[in-house]
């Protein structure tokens, strides 16, 4: 570059613009020739493209990858291979050189047989009717103890959003868990038909006793992947809300008595009163009876008739009231937008 500078100069152009069209400055030029000489470029990015002087040589590579590959090495990690080396009276490079060799050569990870535990997406659950696909879950509620919490179990019919099981105790147990599920089973008189619990992987929900219980009634069990809330979404979008319905208590519950009071009181509100938004505005409870689709077809005929009273109010069709279909869990990628399964 010093050269074609020189060389512009001798043609008549000004320093600084040959300097400019290189991407240089003037001062940085006049360093590197200082005192007649032409010095070594100190740009940072030029001592980034610079090989370092400590660098493994090309042989000195292959040689730590022919090393790290024997037999006594090749299960083993670099953290563990670097003092068995210096053991042995060897040395090649660091720990860090070797993590990064192994990278570049895509043998870092999972080196032998220790793999991670691979957590596929639950299979997909559509209920095209109630008492076909339950969720479940637990959540806190506080109490006037600080770290002290009261444990609401809560079972939800899928396809019709309706609270069929719950209970207040003031700990979490498989125990538990198994005997509301059997009472909740005998009173929503589930018939032969198949019937799936789906919940998250908690204790209480893999536990001996509420695994021995869905055996027994030849209930099928399944599991969200761990840590993941999505694969259980409907449960967590009761508690939510649950937890911000206005009439939630603002402070803690001061006694397991007066907790199951106010869910009682909420579940009654919920499945009778609350027009739920995912079913066109019914509640759970006329959904789970099978009365949605009359009480829908009603509010069709009452928006066909106002339209007809007044077609210049309209600029297109009424509101869809149509009942919703199939409701799926964890369905993956849709294969268009078109349908009526519904997700939440």
């Amino acid at each position: 570059m010093i050269a074609w500078i020189e060389e512009a100069c001798a043609a008549g152009a000004r320093r600084h613009q040959a300097c400019e069209v290189l991407g240089l400055t003037l001062r940085g030029v006049q360093r590197w020739q200082e005192d007649g000489e032409t010095k070594e470029d100190g740009r940072k990015a030029a001592a980034q493209q610079r090989t370092p002087a400590n660098a493994l040589t090309p042989a000195e590579r292959e040689q730590v990858l022919a090393v790290v590959n024997r037999p006594p090495f090749a299960d083993l990690s670099p953290k563990q291979i670097v003092p068995r080396l210096a053991d042995q009276g060897e040395y090649l490079a660091s720990e860090s050189s070797l993590y990064r060799i192994l990278r570049a050569e895509q043998q870092l990870a999972h080196r032998g047989k220790a793999k991670p535990a691979a957590h596929r997406r639950p299979e997909p659950l559509v209920a095209t009717g109630p008492n076909q696909v339950w969720s479940w879950d637990i959540t806190y509620l506080a109490t006037t103890v600080r770290g002290e919490f009261f444990y609401l179990y809560l079972i939800l019919d899928l396809f019709s959003r309706k609270i069929v099981g719950w209970e207040v105790h003031d700990q979490e147990s498989a125990e538990h868990a198994a005997v509301l599920f059997r009472q909740s089973y005998l009173r929503a008189g589930v018939d032969d038909a198949a019937l799936t619990l789906h919940s998250d992987n908690g204790a209480p929900m893999k536990g001996a006793t509420m695994l021995a219980m869905l055996q027994r009634l030849g209930v099928m069990p399944s599991f969200s992947r761990p840590s993941v809330s999505n694969d259980n979404p409907f449960s967590e979008a009761l508690f939510r809300t649950l937890k911000y319905t206005p009439a939630y208590p603002d402070g803690p519950f001061e006694s397991l008595e007066g907790a199951r009071a106010w869910v009682a009181g909420f579940v009654l509100w919920y499945n009778g009163e609350h027009l739920h938004s995912a079913l066109r505005f019914v509640t759970p409870e006329q959904r789970h009876r099978g009365e949605a689709p009359q009480l829908l077809r009603r509010r069709t005929e009452v928006y066909e008739a106002a339209k007809a009273r007044n077609p210049a109010r309209w600029s297109g069709p009424i509101r869809n009231w149509e009942p919703v279909g199939p409701v799926s869990l964890n369905p993956g990628k849709p294969a268009s937008k078109e349908g009526t399964t519904q997700t939440p």
